[in-house]
């Protein structure tokens, strides 16, 4: 069973300027809590427990986030905030490990999760999360990152999660190719391959690749051997092609529903989907809501 996952957390967030020229974008807040939050609670979910950061020198402030404050901390049990020092305690539970580890220059995706290779190795599998991306899983009994690794479990084949998208907009996204074997939500099917951005009028499939990976430890050396590809990065979609080819990877469809959170539209809409919900300020927002759409 998987128990580690990667974060590749060291890019600047140059699409969601100029909020991110002295802040980490992965410290943005929805309602309450960095997005990076929200994906490391995913991750937790699903069974993860060594989650390793790839990070930057600027980045700190992630680190900050997931480390123990002693004086803060102290400062809420002298004043009796039990339910926010709580809340704190709680970001990381006790049995989780947060890891970092430095990309020391920005050589693309696939770099970015190679740098973690010191750290996992070459013989266990991981997982691999994009923090811009929520994958929301309100009402699922197991989350999909979840579900994706018990299928990789299963199968013993590295995984891709995939969403189905409007057909008109295939245009914007990695589209796979699964043959006629189209899995239905929650299941998986074999990949023929991936298709960058394609034309509307011979994409593939209407199932983009959304950012979440299950993928075998021999991952790493298919990355180092990676030559540099597109914009002259290291692309982790080359190792993966590769290891189709060899091994065989398969497309995992999920249930729930992404907010892109790298993308100011995204952000806003996953703001209004958790904050219509939030156990504290759900009411509160929700009325909110009413008031302004009244003066649309």
């Amino acid at each position: 069973m998987i128990k580690k996952a990667v974060l590749p957390v060291a890019g600047f967030g140059t699409r969601c300027l100029p909020a991110t020229k002295a802040i980490p974008k992965e410290m943005i807040t929805i309602v309450d809590r960095p997005v990076i939050q929200y994906v490391v609670a995913e991750a937790v979910a699903a069974g993860i427990r060594d989650i390793v950061l790839v990070t930057h020198g600027s980045k700190s402030a992630i680190e900050n986030h997931f480390d123990k404050h002693f004086e803060l901390e102290a400062s809420l049990e002298a004043k009796g905030k039990h339910e926010l020092l709580a809340e704190l305690r709680s970001i990381v539970p006790d049995d989780v490990n947060i890891i970092s580890v430095r990309q020391p220059e920005p050589l693309g995706l696939g770099h970015a999760v190679l740098c973690a290779r010191p750290v996992l190795g070459d013989h266990e599998p991981f997982a691999v999360l994009l923090p811009d991306v929520l994958v929301d899983g309100e009402g699922l009994a197991r989350n999909d990152l979840g579900c994706m690794l018990d299928a990789f479990d299963a199968s013993g084949r590295a995984q891709l999660m995939v969403e189905e998208v409007p057909r008109e907009q295939t245009y914007k996204y990695g589209i796979v190719d699964t043959g006629d074997q189209m899995p239905a939500p929650g299941e998986s099917r074999p990949l023929d391959g991936v298709v960058e951005k394609p034309a509307v009028e011979v994409a593939p499939s209407n199932l983009a690749v959304i950012g979440r990976y299950a993928l075998p430890g021999s991952i790493f050396k298919l990355l180092a051997e990676t030559l540099p590809g597109a914009g002259g990065e290291i692309q982790l979609t080359d190792a993966i092609e590769t290891l189709r080819l060899r091994e065989g990877v398969d497309a995992f469809r999920m249930r729930g529903k992404t907010y892109d959170c790298g993308h100011q539209l995204g952000y806003l809409e996953a703001i209004l989907a958790y904050g219509r919900r939030h156990a504290r300020y759900g009411e509160g927002f929700r009325e909110l809501l009413t008031r302004y759409a009244g003066e649309v």
